[in-house]
């Protein structure tokens, strides 16, 4: 089953290359992404499972003293019900003030859970250190938590971290270089020389020739009109324009921890031969032979593929261990044309 699984991917492959694709499918648009916000903040109203550490203790100090409440010399609270936390956001690309984002809210220090706590207004900073949302709200810890009768504890999820549905509004807009220039620059999510090109070709077949031109391997840049209004309707057009991207390279991808093997389609074997315990392979000049269980043997003619060497690996009865060792030693041996990745 695990081969027949092996197998259908691997065509699958083959199959889904060929059907034409959006450019908004194989690529994106230079500078126009998502930013990364992070912030600092206190958690409050939790049952005895929040903690009392320095840290926490003088943020929740400063936060009194901005309330107008000074605690008296040498008062230290010992408040169990507040929990230091760092809160993160992702600000989508075009986010408009007033706009709210969700978040997520994680635990530093020796809290037991933060359900039921509520995130005390909490500044959002980029990478630039400037404040673009503030957070607040309470949390949504999913998390359960079962005490047995013999003194043991069994907890599902993470009491520690917990998220705010839009739980943070956008105080301040992040420029964007989408309305500046006069080319909008597309980078492909796979680098190939060859899908460039084709996307060039797209491109200008639609609207003419000179209007795009690729970099290398990576970057199409397109000749876009100036206004606004229609560099939108520009964009959307190009986007949704269809060409053929070029097949990947070959390669063979293998996850040892799941036994997963997926064989790209212009993966092939040279001559060669391994033996794997009782199993001998051999792939002659004009032949693939395979000796396992009760002799028997295989031949296909020359060029032959990985699907074939599964597909035969497969009769005499191997576990993917056996194909996972098998195909590291044809790769060590200079046998396989394409990459072998182990993950």
């Amino acid at each position: 089953m695990k081969f027949f699984f092996l197998l259908l991917v691997s065509l699958l492959g083959v199959f889904v290359r060929a059907e034409a694709a959006r450019i908004k499918d194989v690529s994106e648009v230079a500078g126009i992404r998502s930013n990364q916000l992070v912030g600092y903040g206190l958690v409050t109203g939790l049952v005895g499972t929040g903690e009392s550490t320095p840290f926490t203790d003088q943020s929740f100090n400063v936060m009194l003293q901005k309330f107008g409440i000074v605690l008296p010399p040498g008062v230290k609270p010992k408040n169990k019900n507040v929990a230091a936390v760092i809160v993160t956001a992702n600000m989508p690309a075009f986010s408009k003030q007033g706009q709210s984002i969700d978040v997520v809210v994680s635990s530093i220090g020796s809290a037991k859970s933060l359900r039921g706590g509520t995130l005390v207004q909490t500044f959002l900073k980029g990478l630039d250190g400037e404040i673009y949302a503030v957070a607040q709200g309470n949390l949504l810890v999913s998390n359960f938590s079962l005490n047995a009768d013999d003194g043991s504890k069994v907890i599902g999820n993470n009491p520690t971290a917990g998220m705010i549905l839009n739980g943070a509004i956008v105080e301040r807009e992040i420029p964007t270089p989408f309305s500046r220039g006069d080319f909008i620059t597309f980078h492909l999510l796979d680098s190939d020389f060859t899908t460039a090109q084709r996307m060039v070709d797209a491109v200008n077949d639609f609207l003419g020739s000179q209007i795009a031109f690729a970099i290398d391997a990576t970057t199409v840049k397109v000749r876009a009109p100036r206004d606004v209004s229609e560099r939108v309707v520009f964009l959307s057009t190009i986007e949704n324009l269809e060409f053929n991207p070029a097949d990947s390279s070959a390669k063979i991808i293998i996850n040892s921890r799941t036994g997963t093997i997926v064989i790209g389609k212009h993966v092939r074997l040279k001559p060669s031969a391994v033996t794997h315990g009782a199993m001998t392979v051999a792939i002659e000049e004009y032949s693939l032979d395979t000796d396992g269980k009760e002799g028997r043997m295989f031949k296909f003619e020359p060029g032959s593929t990985l699907d074939d060497l599964v597909r035969t690996v497969n009769e005499v009865g191997a576990a993917p261990s056996d194909l996972m060792a098998i195909l590291q030693a044809l790769k060590q041996a200079g046998a396989i044309e394409g990459k072998l990745i182990i993950i």
